[in-house]
């Protein structure tokens, strides 16, 4: 982790590929660059192959495209793997990274790129699918009450290469915005999920002891959850499982690592609020509830003008559906009287705030595909005008309420690196 060197931007799609061309000619004997099929919008995806070990490890870059750490981590494991033959060989693997597994949506986040941490322009540049259009929840998926067989282009290729390697370890690399750092574990490993946990605290990144991501996440370890079943996300969202059932079919070991954008001790602020449990949660329901309220209204006013089959329309429909599915979906919390913990009160008013200016963004970037294309009907311009000033309005807010500061990048890679090392050399022990 100490070797991680420091970055200062995200790579572009064009630029990520340029370094791994470039690390293919430097290594000629030790990296294998090749292509493993195509996404959406016909771009190659490519997957990088070191080592010789009998077995074999697949990691799994930028699945959600606006989570761009894990490119600069893919890039950093395979130049570590060349430099240190001694690294290489002891875990026994031949790794396969996949450094940008969704280079379309990828391409579409690149105006932030260049300012990691500027909570504006991840706002205003922001884009992320809805699950249904997602590389990560397009998995096949059967069981008895739900059957997803609709695996986009970029799925197909990551399970092509699952079923080539047979891989025993897959790492899917993840970040958020303004919680603690998290992982996910598809085994109740203790041993493996302490090993985990100790890792954020090397580079004086804090743990996330909020609430967990999905709704009933088992701890292994505080901080280390068991991954949910594809099939508890699928057959909610209409969506399909995700690489670690995939893997599930190859007995491999499969890891998730979710590192934050924004460090604030208050994630891992377990200190009474002096406010119940209870309102901290009606609070947040209601606010989610004006959110949608805001973007249907939007929504209804332009909905007959709208000419353009943009991504940006498609991903507002779709998210603003999936909220409305997470609000119905909410289940009775047990013990809303006891005192709520300053983490759970952060969080949940960071994830309102992320909420607000993901979607609202998003709203603003289909409406502006709208007016570049001529369609400049009044009801679009109004909305346009309405809506801006509502994401001032809401960004604001944010601000006023900031989640601390951004994490340099060097620190998140580390993080993602001592994971993946951590779980491949967990491997290599054998069973205890």
């Amino acid at each position: 982790m100490s070797r991680v060197p420091g970055r200062a931007v995200f790579p572009t799609v064009d630029a990520l590929q340029a370094e791994l061309q470039e690390l293919a000619a430097a290594h000629p004997d030790q990296v294998r660059l090749r292509r493993i099929g195509d996404s959406r919008l016909g771009e190659p995806l490519h997957a990088v192959t070191v080592g010789d070990g009998p077995a074999d490890a697949v990691v799994i870059a930028g699945p959600h495209p606006n989570e761009p750490v894990g490119a600069l981590t893919a890039l950093t494991l395979i130049k570590l793997l060349c430099e240190d033959s001694k690294l290489q060989a002891e875990p026994g693997l031949r790794w396969h990274v996949v450094a940008c597994a969704d280079p379309d949506g990828a391409r579409l986040n690149e105006g932030w790129y260049a300012r990691p941490g500027d909570r504006r322009a991840y706002a205003e540049h922001f884009y992320r699918p809805d699950l249904a259009d997602q590389v990560e929840w397009t998995f096949p998926l059967t069981t008895e009450d739900h059957r997803f067989d609709r695996p986009l282009p970029e799925t197909r290729a990551l399970m092509r290469l699952m079923d080539e390697v047979r891989p025993s370890l897959v790492c899917s690399l993840h970040n958020g915005e303004y919680q603690g750092a998290f992982f996910y574990l598809n085994r109740h490993d203790a041993t493996l999920a302490r090993r985990l946990a100790a890792l954020p605290g090397l580079e004086g990144l804090p743990l996330h002891h909020g609430e967990p991501e999905l709704p009933g996440a088992e701890p292994i370890v505080p901080t280390v959850y068991l991954t949910p079943p594809g099939a508890q996300v699928g057959r909610a969202f209409g969506a399909g499982g995700s690489s670690a059932d995939y893997a599930a079919a190859f007995g491999a070991l499969h890891l998730v690592t979710e590192v934050p954008t924004w460090a604030d001790d208050r994630v891992a602020d377990q200190s009474p609020t002096g406010r119940t449990y209870g309102q901290i949660l009606a609070e947040g329901a209601a606010a989610r509830r004006d959110l949608i309220d805001t973007i249907q209204a939007g929504m209804r006013a332009v909905a007959g003008d709208l000419s353009v089959r943009s991504p940006f329309r498609r991903s507002t429909s779709n998210t603003l559906e999936t909220f409305r599915r997470l609000g119905e979906l909410e289940e009775p919390m047990p013990d809303l009287a006891r005192p709520a913990t300053v983490a759970e009160e952060f969080g949940n008013r960071q994830m309102l705030h992320l909420m607000r200016l993901r979607l609202l963004g998003t709203f603003l970037r289909m409406l502006d595909a709208e007016i570049a294309a001529g369609n400049l009907t009044p009801a679009i311009r109004e909305q346009r005008r309405l809506l801006t000033e509502q994401f001032e309005t809401w960004y604001g807010q944010a601000e006023a309420d900031p989640p601390g500061l951004p994490i340099e990048l060097r620190k998140l890679v580390a993080v993602q690196l001592g994971a993946i090392l951590s779980a491949a050399f967990h491997l290599a022990e054998g069973p205890a």
